[in-house]
C-alpha cells in the first residue's frame, strides 16, 4: 500500500471523498478511487459518507458537495 493509500486509510470516508471528488469524474471513477483507499467499506458505506458530506460540505464547498449529491444520487438508485 502506499503511503498515499495509507494516510487515506486514516481518515474518515467522507474526508477521503472530499479530498478524491473532482468535476467531470463519474460515479463508478469515484466509488473505484474510494474503494482503494477504504477496501474494508461496502458500496452502501460510500454512499451513505457522501451524503453525510454533502450536508456537511455545503457551506464550504458548494461544488465539491454538488458532485458528491450526483454520486451519492446515481449510487442509491443503482441500489435498487
Amino acid at each position: 500500500m502506499s503511503k498515499q493509500t495509507e494516510k487515506q486509510a486514516e481518515q474518515p470516508i467522507e474526508a477521503t471523498l472530499l479530498s478524491l471528488v473532482r468535476p467531470k469524474m463519474t460515479p463508478k471513477e469515484l466509488l473505484k478511487e474510494a474503494r482503494k483507499a477504504h477496501p474494508e467499506a461496502s458500496k452502501k458505506d460510500i454512499i451513505r459518507a457522501a451524503f453525510r458530506t454533502v450536508i456537511a460540505a455545503a457551506d464550504t464547498d458548494a461544488e465539491k458537495a454538488l458532485l458528491l449529491q450526483d454520486f451519492a444520487i446515481k449510487g442509491r438508485a443503482g441500489d435498487e
